[in-house]
């Protein structure tokens, strides 16, 4: 039977096939997304419980990602796949991670401005259900940054400089 896919319905279909070989390599998905034009990547982002990836995890993924797609055989034209790190200055998608993100170091735009501040970059301090607290530097002063979870614009991880 032949079935032609929207672009989500494959995507969600690669997610369910592929879920089995996240639990198995105890890593989570980031993301998984069509790359280009002519010559396509399927490109699959992914990270360790604790946020952390290595090398020989994206390898070690990559070949069990190959061996579904041999068996299954669910993609009828020609691609690549790449099995990748989502970088070291990931966007946080779910704002419930930020639980998990006490110590780190992350930039945020706010909706609406922290003493007339639209940008901060600290370290996350605090977090509850609706609360953030942020310390960031203002000149040589360290402060605290209070604001809610539906204030962030956009949130990333950072690099300390």
């Amino acid at each position: 039977m032949y079935y032609v896919w929207r672009h989500m319905d494959r995507i969600e279909y690669l997610k369910e096939l592929f879920q089995p070989v996240f639990e198995e390599c105890e890593v989570n998905l980031y993301d998984l997304k069509w790359i280009g034009g002519k010559e396509k990547t399927l490109e699959v982002s992914i990270m360790c419980h604790d946020g952390s990836m290595d090398l020989d995890t994206c390898a070690t993924v990559s070949e069990k990602l190959s061996a579904v797609l041999d068996q299954y055989d669910p993609i009828q034209e020609e691609y690549t796949l790449e099995v990748c790190s989502p970088g070291a200055e990931r966007e946080i998608k779910d704002l419930e991670e930020l639980n998990h993100l006490t110590g780190s170091y992350v930039y945020v735009q706010l909706k609406e401005p922290f003493k007339n501040m639209n940008e901060l970059t600290g370290e996350i301090r605090s977090v509850d259900q609706d609360n953030i607290s942020l310390e960031y530097r203002d000149k040589a002063a360290k402060r605290i940054a209070q604001f809610t979870k539906q204030n962030i614009k956009f949130i990333r991880m950072a690099v300390r400089i």
